[in-house]
């Protein structure tokens, strides 16, 4: 997987005429080198990293020079989220890494308890940490729950399918679930919102916790609201 970029020039408020052209500031960065200011396609970078992600490594043209990278710390516009600038991760192909690897489950359109409504799929973890050579991170790590059928257990840690000579699964216990059926007639019970006033909200406030200075002052507003009518009433 390539990507084409140039070296950038412009900073700062200049990058605004890079964006109207469709392309994007970048930088690529690694440990003992300084960084180094790119522009890149928008359209093309958009389509590497859909394949890409953050996991996969691709071949970044610098001029006539090509790096092995991983893309980081992408920034999106708040209004129209596109890309407005990323970062890539120049890494030691000899080095391990750690990496948040994406969890994919398929397999639910062969569940027969999903298929006929008695049960929905809960994944309780949506990333996993692990530490392999960059050539070793897997894309995503794949999770099939069409044999699952029954709610008393689902996929741990220890079940999922990893080459574990290669890679090292970090921070997560083997018997930890990855994802487990649930009831689908739980899920559609509705839950009665009890309202509450503000001064049960204050109520629960422990003594023993520190307000910050917000609600110090809201709750000091309060009580002299409250000595203010008291007055008024005796008045």
């Amino acid at each position: 997987m390539e990507l084409n970029t140039q070296t950038r020039q412009a900073l700062g408020k200049k990058n605004k005429k890079l964006r109207e052209e469709r392309q994007i500031p970048a930088v690529i960065f690694a440990k003992g080198m300084d960084s180094l200011p790119l522009t890149v396609d928008l359209m093309q970078f958009g389509k590497v990293y859909k394949a890409a992600g953050t996991t996969t490594l691709v071949d970044l043209k610098v001029g006539d020079k090509s790096e092995k990278v991983l893309i980081k710390d992408v920034q999106y516009d708040p209004i129209s989220l596109k890309p407005i600038h990323a970062s890539f991760h120049k890494v030691n192909l000899k080095e391990k890494i750690t990496a948040e690897i994406p969890v994919n489950i398929v397999g639910e359109e062969n569940n027969e308890l999903i298929k006929n409504g008695s049960a929905l799929v809960l994944q309780l973890l949506n990333e996993i940490s692990v530490e392999a050579l960059p050539t070793d991170l897997p894309h995503e790590i794949v999770v099939d729950v069409s044999s699952l059928n029954d709610f008393e257990r689902g996929i741990t840690v220890a079940e999922l399918k990893l080459d574990r000579s290669k890679v090292e699964i970090m921070g997560t216990e083997p018997d930890e679930l990855v994802v487990k059926l649930g009831s689908a007639q739980m899920a559609e019970e509705p839950v009665e919102e009890v309202p509450v006033s503000e001064e049960e909200a204050l109520a629960k406030i422990t003594a023993t916790e520190e307000l910050s200075e917000e609600e110090k002052a809201a709750r000091a507003a309060k009580e002299a609201e409250e000595k203010g009518k008291d007055k008024d009433k005796k008045d």
